[in-house]
């Protein structure tokens, strides 16, 4: 409750661009607002905003070397090669494992699936790998979430007769492995009109369009978007253009026919029968499957997800629930254990920008959920290593607006390995060069970050009165779904609003307020929630007015849809 409140006014062409949609939504005012902040600038882009279609999804033959990956994979298909299809251990990963895996089967039989162990393969492609896989026959990996750094390793495989075709996201160095084609809609001079897929996303372009190239139909490629929708949510990509289609109808296909792997996991988190959201995607859903990677292997994972048993699946979800948590568990104490590290240095870490941390002890798989905890807690770029294998092996999470992928960069001779994006780097280095790793990465970051970025921001999207939360707008409202970054869920700030009378201190040390509040616009009495808000409740239970940010959400309950705040920050007047 103590975050910096910011609105930031539309620009003068934004401006322009709400005029002209205020014609078209002219009852619903903030409406116009939250499209034009969203580059939206006529009804007909709003339309299409609102109406997502299949059939605006890009030709995936726009993205480069999609020729030479369909023509390579129709070519192995021709002669009856053997194909491994290869994945990350994390939900992107393997959901894009699984429906590259899935959709092949159904055409050709000589394919098989590996997924690596963070504990004894590591991240990405590795040369005890490639040898298993030519002992078996294998001549052509199609690489899934990693690869795109794999250099040496498609060299040793291409020396041995083995091909890749690499789907991958994440940034790339300036020397590409030499593989049979890469998809990376991020290669420098790439014009491909979505630059942010997932990991499976790319997978899904290149069954786009060896579904092109071959005549097939798209209807079981579309079945198959509840994996991609997943991976998007999960893997937290932006949420706009294609990736924002893709997710709004593969999450149509969760809620209505979805795979049977993703249907177990829906049952045993407790979510059947129940409208499934990005936020149980991110919350429920995406955490159990990565569970299966963190704490044993992500192949099982892949193997629930292309189960054709219900009760096989069942059971398979059963057991990654187990994992879950355990992992739950260990992110619990492994968080603990940093805290108490941190508070016993607070004097020496006062006056920096980042958190490096390590103890050796520490699960691997735990590491970096413990780096989005402490960064969230102390709100500082955060590095959390353990030893595994070795090295020194670590994650790294970020604030917003600060790109952590340069900092490890300005590290990278000291590093054996790393890779991610611009909020999440992993990385590996050797034991003795922590203490100058922890150097260079906190004088990367003081001289890069800036003041207002150490702090927690609430960015107001519109400013709204009770009056104007109307089912006309709750309606368009809804249309901005699904959320995620770059169509973030919209904040609105209200001022002035009153206690109505009745809100009261909730939860098990009265920490929480459940508030029911009205503003002078209208008569309706409003229900909200503020969480960890205790401190604010004598102001608000005397009567006197406070200014509330909050989003929307809404409740449906045996047919009858009701709102809820859910009140990100208090200002007491």
């Amino acid at each position: 409750m103590t975050s910096k409140w910011n609105y930031c006014p539309l620009t003068s062409d934004e401006q322009e661009a709400e005029s002209r949609l205020a014609q078209r939504y002219s009852g619903v005012p903030p409406i116009s607002e939250l499209l034009a902040e969203r580059g939206i600038s006529t009804v007909e882009e709003a339309e299409k905003f609102f109406h997502p279609s299949l059939r605006d999804l890009h030709d995936p033959f726009l993205m480069p070397g999609m020729d030479r990956a369909v023509a390579r994979l129709n070519r192995a298909m021709g002669s009856k090669e053997k194909i491994m299809v290869y994945g990350d251990y994390d939900v992107d990963g393997t959901t894009a494992v699984a429906l590259v895996y899935k959709y092949l089967r159904n055409y050709y039989s000589n394919i098989d699936y590996y997924i690596p162990t963070r504990t004894e393969d590591g991240y990405g492609i590795s040369r005890s790998t490639i040898d298993m896989a030519a002992a078996s026959g294998v001549s052509l990996f199609i690489i899934l979430d990693c690869g795109i750094k794999a250099t040496d390793e498609v060299a040793y495989a291409r020396s041995i007769g083995i091909d890749f075709i690499i789907c991958d996201h994440h940034v790339a160095d300036e020397v590409l492995p030499p593989a049979a084609a890469i998809l990376n809609p991020k290669l420098e001079g790439s014009s491909y009109p979505c630059p942010h897929l997932s990991g499976c996303g790319v997978g899904y372009k290149l069954m786009q369009a060896f579904a092109i190239s071959n005549s097939l139909g798209t209807a079981d490629l579309e079945g198959m978007l509840d994996l991609v929708a997943v991976s998007i949510a999960a893997d937290i990509v932006p949420m706009v253009g294609e990736n924002r289609i893709l997710t709004y109808f593969g999450l149509k296909r969760l809620n209505s026919n979805p795979n049977m792997g993703l249907r177990a996991i829906i049952r045993t988190c407790g979510l059947a029968g129940k409208e499934i959201t990005i936020s149980d995607v991110i919350f429920k859903i995406g955490p159990r499957i990565n569970a299966s990677g963190r704490m044993q292997s992500g192949k099982e994972a892949v193997d629930l997800l292309v189960s054709r048993d219900a009760a096989d699946a069942l059971a398979k979800a059963k057991e990654i629930d187990r994992y879950n948590q355990d992992r739950k568990e260990l992110d619990k104490q492994i968080t603990e254990e940093a805290n108490a590290i941190l508070e016993q240095h607070a004097e020496s870490l006062a006056g920096k920008k980042a958190i490096v941390i390590y103890n050796k002890n520490w699960h691997k798989g735990i590491i970096g959920i413990v780096a989005s905890r402490l960064t969230e807690l102390y709100y500082k770029p955060t590095v959390v290593l353990t030893y595994a294998g070795g090295l020194a092996t670590g994650s790294s999470r970020s604030v917003q607006g600060f790109d952590v992928y340069g900092a490890v960069d300005s590290a990278r001779d000291l590093l054996e390995n790393f890779g991610g994006h611009t909020y999440a780097v992993g990385l590996s280095l050797r034991e003795e060069n922590i203490p100058e790793f922890t150097r260079r990465f906190e004088d990367y970051v003081s001289k890069h970050i800036r003041h207002d970025q150490l702090k927690p921001t609430l960015d107001i999207d519109a400013y709204l009165t009770f009056a104007e939360i109307s089912g006309d707008f709750l309606h368009l409202l809804r249309r901005f779904n699904p959320f995620g970054p770059g169509n973030a869920k919209p904040v609105f700030c209200t001022r002035a609003v009153k206690d109505f009378g009745t809100s009261k201190l909730v939860g098990k040390q009265n920490e929480h307020i459940k508030l029911e509040i009205v503003d002078d616009t209208s008569g309706k009495v409003i229900n909200g929630i503020a969480f960890n808000a205790a401190e604010f409740f004598p102001h608000i239970h005397a009567g006197r007015p406070f200014d509330i940010v909050y989003t929307i959400e809404e409740n449906k309950r045996k047919s009858i849809q009701s709102i809820q705040l859910m009140v990100k920050g208090i200002s007491c007047r």
